[in-house]
């Protein structure tokens, strides 16, 4: 198994920040139900006050590395990488056996 770990830091670009982390969670959350690789799919919006800490967390679980790689690619995917494209500031991903 795989588990597929991304944080995201956005800008606040035009005070919408936590209109966009909303919205990024669900875009984020509908995939589950899109791409047939992904096994568990969780999202949390962060709730820690330290100015070190990242706005909202996926984490996600696949059956191998091929599936991980289908789900990079997936058109879904792809929709949602271009929206974090125009409201990320930051993002860090960490992929790990188990």
């Amino acid at each position: 198994m795989i588990k597929h770990i991304v944080m995201f830091k956005l800008h606040d670009k035009n005070n919408n920040k936590e209109e966009n982390i909303k919205k990024l969670k669900d875009k984020l959350d509908k995939l589950k139900n899109k791409i047939p690789e992904i096994k568990r799919l969780e999202t949390g919006i962060n709730i820690s006050l330290r100015s070190s800490a990242f706005d909202l967390v996926l984490i996600a679980d696949f059956n191998n590395q091929d599936d991980l790689d289908k789900y990079r690619v997936h058109t879904d995917h792809q929709e949602v990488l271009a929206y974090l494209e125009t409201v990320k500031e930051e993002v860090i991903v960490v992929d790990y056996q188990f």
